[in-house]
């Protein structure tokens, strides 16, 4: 594959540190022209986000932005397209690889870079397999980790590695001699759509006619991640696929002691006992995620996040059977294609789309859990003013 015109430019983050930086070395070895820009957010504490651009023979530029309301997350988006733009007018620049800083989240990056009138290529996060189920676990704030990217930053670890893991479309998988199936089995659950490519493979080689290896030519061809880079990149696309109503959820799995349940119900769920097992259900798996349908809020979709021990439960808007019909064309086409495909004679788009990946799931029981928090044959018939008449135990979690 050729490197398309212009300046296109990859987006490479992740949480893992060590796997991030070689995964930006393999690109810089492969595609030959090619650099690296770095915003180092550790170093907001004195006032400053420190710039780097680097090839592959060290550092060629370094300055400094200033903070943007006292935001190093926001001075990063302030400076990032002037730079690319210089890089881009400069026309020396092959390949742009933007290297995210450890919290950094691809989505905004992404869509900061595409509004800016630059070409995302690819978007790429680097995993270490080995420790995928310790960061899924780990429910400590960026804050006290050292890792927020701003003063307001309420994230946790569990939850910004999991966003950073499923919205890339490629993985760069880091070698790692810890890791073992369970570990690639979990994270190929996580996100069974990604592009895997191995950190460590490099172009292939090139065979004369009597078979032997012949020294590299001068336009090698390129190695898995840099093709997968260069792929190209739909950032509305990428966006839909993260959305509770079209989100491209991982499948029913159970392999090398990793199991995912998906769990699907065209009944709305009581919300005093709902509410009362969250608990449960938010440890029952590393990580689970999905939408619902609350019986006293019968027109609202709800939002199922859950990572590291904590969930994250939040309207996404309305279900599209509450809509009138004119409202329909202002809903995107991925939305309404979603809907049709999961469409209900009685309840439309409702229903309960809930999926769960762990290793050691216990599956029945997780089953029966959710399958308690059900309106019961009684309450079901009741109908609908009744159920909005249910205790709504709901809207502390969601400050109504």
């Amino acid at each position: 594959m050729a490197v398309p015109p212009g300046l296109p430019v990859v987006i490479v983050g992740g949480l893992h540190a060590d796997a991030r930086r070689a995964a930006v070395a393999r690109l810089l070895a492969d595609v030959p022209g090619s650099v690296v820009l770095h915003h180092d957010l550790a170093t907001a504490a004195a006032g400053t986000v420190v710039r780097t651009i680097r090839d592959a023979s060290g550092v060629l530029d370094a300055g400094e932005a200033p903070l943007v309301n006292d935001c190093a997350c926001c001075a990063l988006r302030e400076d990032l397209v002037p730079e690319l733009e210089r890089l881009r007018d400069a026309g020396s620049t092959r390949l742009a690889v933007v290297e995210l800083w450890d919290s950094v989240e691809p989505k905004a990056m992404a869509e900061v870079v595409t509004a800016g009138g630059l070409t995302v290529t690819g978007v790429i996060t680097a995993v270490d397999p080995a420790l995928v189920l310790p960061y899924l676990g780990n429910g400590d704030d960026l804050a006290d980790a050292g890792l927020a990217a701003a003063a307001t930053d309420q994230r946790t670890v569990a939850d910004t590695f999991a966003r950073q893991l499923e919205y890339a479309p490629v993985l760069a998988v880091a070698d790692s001699p810890e890791a073992d199936d369970e570990d690639r089995e979990l994270l190929a659950q996580l996100h069974p759509t990604a592009r895997s490519a191995p950190v460590g493979q490099g172009a292939p080689a090139v065979r004369a006619d009597d078979g032997l290896t012949v020294p590299t030519p001068r336009r090698p061809p390129l190695s898995p991640l840099a093709e997968a880079a260069l792929a190209g990149f739909d950032v509305e696309a990428a966006a839909a696929a993260q959305h509770p109503a079209c989100a491209l959820l991982p499948a029913e799995a159970d392999a090398h002691g990793v199991s995912t349940l998906v769990w699907h119900r065209r009944r709305p769920f009581h919300p005093e006992r709902l509410y009362a097992a969250l608990e449960d259900l938010t440890c029952a798996a590393a990580r689970s995620r999905g939408r619902f349908w609350l019986a006293d809020k019968p027109d609202t979709l709800f939002h199922w996040d859950a990572a590291g021990g904590a969930l994250c439960v939040e309207s996404a808007g309305p279900w599209l059977a509450s809509l009138p019909d004119a409202a329909w064309e202002m809903v995107p086409p991925v939305r309404r294609a979603a809907a049709a495909l999961d469409w209900h004679p009685e309840h439309g788009d409702r229903g309960q789309h809930l999926v769960f990946t762990s290793p050691g799931l216990d599956r029945d029981g997780l089953e029966r859990l959710l399958e308690s928090c059900l309106l019961t044959d009684a309450e079901y018939a009741a109908g609908r003013e009744a159920w909005q008449r249910l205790p709504h135990a709901f809207d502390t979690l969601l400050e109504v």
